[in-house]
């Protein structure tokens, strides 16, 4: 039809007036109507199709742009989505197979852990080790003790200096108001202060001594137990897997049996190594501590010796030379107490 219309538009004759207007068409009105119908059944912009074939083909290789479009857009979409779906499921597999690693550990250790407890399972000693470690731990609790009874000692002594200077500011004050035992007043006032004076030069000593035993019980030695810590938990994993290599050694031969007594072989030699290595860790460790120790309570015994037997003895310089002696240096009154720049 529309081949027929555009024919037939093609060969019509327009007549023209001299003035150049066009005469009246006897078929305008037709030619207007099928135009019209040409637009309106023509193909819609929105909906363009591609065409596979010459021109004038049949409709079945007529594919709707739309269609590809769609499909583009689900493709992409899918496979973004599928990439997402493979890495959450990938850290949930590895998460699974952490706790299943964490479970059956646990499982050991605790199977073992009860059949030492009960005398059914063997377990690894070194005796040497063990009797050094029961040595260590004693010692932490007698020096424990020391320091805190050197710490109730340094707030007893810190009192009664509080006290003397107390005591001393009011002897001062009433030798001022009493002419009569002025002297009397005045020579008190002087002592009191003197032993104050003193008594502040035996608290930086005795600080000092706390400061470093603390040091010494606080961080050194506990630094060691934490290693040991580890060297019982290797050692405990050590027996549970040996144990359990034990086990698949005496049961079947067969090709399952063998593929899992060849894994309990390799996760043996792993806690092997790491029991082995922490127990060279251990060994390490409390003999650097005893030299440690020796070193230090040698020094700060005899700092505190003499820094007590100067000070009951009236020996002020004695005193101050024993602090020289092992480099303590006292805080001035007040150093406590921030400047009045820092409180600003």
């Amino acid at each position: 039809m529309t081949d027929s219309i555009m024919s037939k538009a093609a060969t019509m004759e327009i007549p023209i007036n001299s003035n150049g207007d066009t005469g009246t068409l006897t078929e305008d009105d037709s030619l207007e109507q099928d135009l019209q119908q040409v637009m309106v059944s023509g193909p819609n912009l929105n909906e363009t199709s591609i065409v596979s074939g010459g021109y004038g083909g049949t409709a079945e290789g007529i594919i709707p742009t739309s269609s590809i479009k769609g499909s583009n857009m689900h493709h992409s979409s899918s496979s973004s989505s599928m990439t997402a779906e493979e890495t959450t499921r990938g850290v949930a597999v590895e998460k699974l197979e952490t706790v299943k690693k964490w479970g059956l550990n646990t499982y050991k250790c605790t199977k073992q852990m009860i059949s030492e407890r009960f005398g059914r399972g063997s377990r690894t000693v070194d005796l040497e080790l063990e009797a050094q470690i029961e040595v260590l731990r004693d010692t932490k609790r007698k020096y424990e003790n020391v320091l805190r009874l050197a710490r109730a000692l340094t707030n007893h002594f810190y009192n009664m200096v509080q006290t003397q200077h107390a005591l001393g500011d009011t002897f001062a004050d009433l030798s001022q108001k009493s002419p009569e035992l002025r002297d009397e007043f005045g020579y008190n006032a002087e002592t009191q202060k003197l032993l104050c004076k003193n008594g502040e030069t035996l608290l930086g000593a005795i600080n000092f001594f706390v400061s470093s035993i603390n040091t010494l019980v606080n961080k050194t030695m506990e630094d060691t137990l934490m290693t040991i810590k580890m060297y019982e938990n290797a050692r405990l994993e050590y027996d549970a897997y040996r144990s359990d290599l034990e086990e698949l050694s005496m049961g079947p031969r067969d090709a399952v049996a063998m593929a899992r007594i060849e894994a309990a072989q390799q996760q043996y030699q792993v806690q092997k190594d790491k029991y082995e290595r922490l127990r060279s860790d251990v060994a390490i460790k409390l003999k650097f501590l005893e030299e440690n120790k020796v070193k230090v309570m040698h020094k700060q015994l005899l700092l505190f010796h003499n820094a007590i037997s100067a000070y009951f003895a009236g020996n002020q310089q004695q005193l101050e030379q024993t602090l020289k002696q092992f480099n303590v240096k006292l805080k001035p009154p007040g150093a406590d107490k921030p400047s009045w720049l820092e409180e600003q």
